[in-house]
């Protein structure tokens, strides 16, 4: 038996890169996966290659939505046991003075407002039974890039959030932990690699010779997730191939 078999997982932003990765190990370590995607076709697609799985389409800056959605989940699939909060974005570059006021918040309400979010209509469905909550916060929780501001901002409060659930819901058997990865290749950066030199720049930067692959992210979430981790809550873990480091 997996380690997740009995349990119901949601995946924000599950259709595709991590997220995708994220559902194939949950439903592999026996969880019954809800993807839930803006792409709501997407998510359909991947729902109908795992057994069990469910597929909604839904924005996460949409809390209404979200809340209604997790509602479904737990009446339909017998609670919400688990969920990672996969969903967000860069959307862009740019220094502070070349970044709108528009974009800014943009990017804040994408990554973090998403994530503030996505907690609150799936916590209500954890707290009778406990349950685990993985941010997917980035290498930009915790370090900074040139043209970033928002999406750093963003992250950074990502991990804050984080902290907070699990100070404040610690007791009622909620663990909620922060996961960082690095440069990872996925369907959004996937056009960056038809660069051999930036290839090879890029490898170059980490200790173990090479960027941390999605599945990789996702077999730390499925662990998280699991009771493994149970004494694990507040926690930011890095996945980057060591880049911080280097």
């Amino acid at each position: 038996m997996g380690e997740l078999t009995g349990k119901v997982v949601l995946v924000t932003g599950g259709a595709a890169g991590i997220g995708e990765a994220v559902v194939l190990a949950a439903a592999r370590e026996g969880a019954r996966v809800a993807i839930l995607d803006r792409d709501g076709r997407a998510a359909e697609a991947l729902a109908a290659q795992i057994n069990g799985a469910r597929a909604f389409g839904a924005d996460v800056t949409d809390f209404n939505a979200l809340k209604a959605i997790c509602a479904q989940i737990a009446a339909e699939m017998g609670g919400i046991n688990g969920a990672v909060l996969n969903a967000g974005g860069a959307l862009g570059r740019a220094p502070l003075m070349d970044c709108t006021p528009e974009f800014f918040a943009a990017v804040i309400g994408v990554n973090l407002v998403g994530c503030f979010n996505s907690i609150k209509a799936v916590l209500p469905h954890m707290l009778e039974s406990g349950g685990s909550i993985v941010t997917m916060a980035s290498l930009a929780g915790v370090l900074a890039e040139p043209a970033m501001p928002a999406y750093i901002a963003a992250k950074h409060g990502i991990v804050g959030l984080t902290k907070s659930v699990a100070v404040d819901y610690g007791r009622q058997g909620i663990r909620c932990n922060a996961v960082c990865p690095g440069f990872v290749r996925t369907p959004g950066t996937e056009h960056l690699f038809a660069d051999q030199g930036f290839v090879q720049m890029l490898n170059s930067l980490h200790p173990i010779g090479r960027i941390v692959t999605a599945q990789e992210v996702a077999e730390a979430c499925a662990f998280l997730l699991s009771d493994r981790a149970s004494g694990m809550t507040g926690s930011t873990h890095l996945l980057d191939g060591g880049l911080a480091v280097n």
